[in-house]
Parts: structure tokens; sequence; C-alpha cells
């Protein structure tokens, strides 16, 4: 909800789980493989890979980034853990999107986390042994609800808070139909680091935003947010990229001009709806529908 792009250079960040996530089942067989499939919310097949435990080889897949990925993921996993995969066995791993791809909600982020889980590592070992980020995203993949969260080069700081403003229907969240790359994200901002006081700016505001009574005030936050962040990113905001006469505020998430936005409307939801869909976004989320 706040702080991208500064998360990773120590800004307290308000971060919020989503009620859909990602399933992994395993199946253990006789052989020395992992025989993996990604499943989109359809149940649709969109990846797929098979890696050899003997020299932990991709020996195929559909994707050959994708695959390398997966297999740097099993590699650390190992790193972390000895025993993990220590005895000859074929995996078969079915791992399901609750959600569109083109959603992002840190997808790569839950996949880092339930390989966690299944190697018995701590997740944010594996998460720093693997991405750049700051590690939000795996904070709320352990998440049952809302929480600020600052990360430092020797320490975490999570705590649970509470963020369900009385204005919540009037919030509402919209795909915007492409993934963003949020590791290229991450690599500008580390190429650039930001000045102290816009970390501290954007902390102050992570924690004012929980204090806001009115819809109004909301939309004004949102509006000193973009602006922050659009002067130090050097980018257009989203509301001036896409939504130039929209009635609210349009609130960026994660990578800008990706994955989706979060618009306020003051307007009831089948007009919100009407605006969208119109310039090509059918898809309108309430806030309640997707937040923990």
């Amino acid at each position: 909800m706040s702080g991208e792009y500064v998360a990773v250079h120590g800004a307290k960040v308000l971060a919020l789980p989503t009620k859909l996530g990602q399933r992994m089942k395993m199946q253990e067989l006789t052989g020395s493989e992992v025989i993996w499939t990604s499943l989109d919310h359809q149940g649709k097949k969109w990846f797929e890979a098979e890696i050899d435990l003997m020299a932990f080889d991709v020996t195929h897949t559909s994707d050959e980034q994708i695959g390398k990925y997966l297999r740097k993921i099993f590699k650390a996993c190992i790193n972390n853990n000895s025993e993990f995969l220590s005895h000859w066995k074929k995996y078969k791993i079915e791992h399901r999107l609750e959600f569109p791809r083109e959603w992002g909600l840190g997808s790569s982020s839950t996949l880092i986390y339930n390989m966690a889980s299944w190697a018995d590592v701590n997740p944010f070992h594996l998460y720093f042994d693997i991405e750049s980020g700051s590690g939000y995203d795996i904070a709320c993949a352990g998440s049952d609800g809302p929480l600020l969260y600052q990360f430092n080069q020797d320490s975490l700081s999570i705590d649970d808070v509470d963020f369900m403003p009385s204005f919540a229907d009037s919030l509402y969240f919209v795909p915007l139909g492409k993934k963003a790359d949020s590791r290229q994200a991450v690599k500008k901002t580390l190429n650039a680091p930001p000045d102290k006081s816009l970390v501290r700016k954007i902390s102050e505001m992570s924690e004012k935003v929980l204090e806001l009574k009115s819809l109004s005030a909301f939309e004004q936050w949102v509006h000193e947010h973009e602006k922050l962040i659009g002067d130090y990113i050097k980018e257009p905001t989203a509301q001036k990229s896409y939504f130039k006469d929209y009635w609210g505020a349009v609130k960026s998430l994660g990578a800008w001009h990706g994955d989706m936005v979060l618009v306020t409307s003051a307007k009831s939801m089948s007009d919100t709806a009407a605006y969208f869909k119109g310039l090509g976004y059918p898809t309108l989320i309430p806030f309640r529908e997707l937040v923990l």
C-alpha cells in the first residue's frame, strides 16, 4: 500500500496480505526427479518443468527463464537445509494460483514462501539468498492481516496493524492487465538510492494512513504519496498515464504501470465499474473482497 521503491532502502511500509494466494500440493513417488506443474486460477497449465535431482539439471521446461529460477530456488533450499531432498525420491508438485497471473500479488515471493515451508527453512533467509528486494511480500505471505514492515540490512521490523478504514467501501482494485517486473523495479532503485528525507517521509506516511478517518483525507494522502514516489523514480503517475479524467484518486501498487492499482470512488460501484470498463479495464475488485 505504501513505500514501493523505497522499502528496500529502509522505509517503513504498510503491507496488505490478500485473501487469494497460491497452493502447493506435493506427491512422493519412486525416482530421483522433480516434476513441476503450475496451474492458473482456472486450473489451466501455464508452466511445467522437470529437474533431475542427480545432476540438478533442468531436463525439460516450457519456459527456460522460469525453469532456471525454479532450479535456483531448489538449490537455495538445499543450501539452507542439507537434509532437504537428501532421500532419493521423485516429487510431483502442483502449484496453483488463486488469481489471474497478471494480477501480480507477490506471486514469486509466495512461491518462495511455500518452498521454504516444504524445505523447513526460514522464508526470509531463502528469499534474501535469491532476491534483492525488501522481503515485505514474504512477511505478507505468512501474515493473516495488515502489517507495518521495515527492512534494514541487519534487521527486520514487522508489526501487526489494523487497516479496514471506515471508507473501505469506497476503495477498489483495478487490474491493469499486464505483469510488472518487480525485480527490475528493485534494481532501478538500488542503482539510484533515495534521499534519507524521502525514506523518513514515506515512513511517516505509512503510519499516518492508519489514522485517516475520511475518504477525502485518504485521497490527499494518495496524491502526496504518488507525487513523492513519481518524482523519485522520474515516472508519471498511473492517474496521469491512464485515468486523467477520473474523479477519484489512483494509487500505484508495487512496480508502477503494471499489475494493478487501488482507486477511490465516492460514486456507486456500478458507476465506477462503468468508467473503468469504458477504458478497457473490465475488472473492479472491492477492497473488502481482496484484503485480509
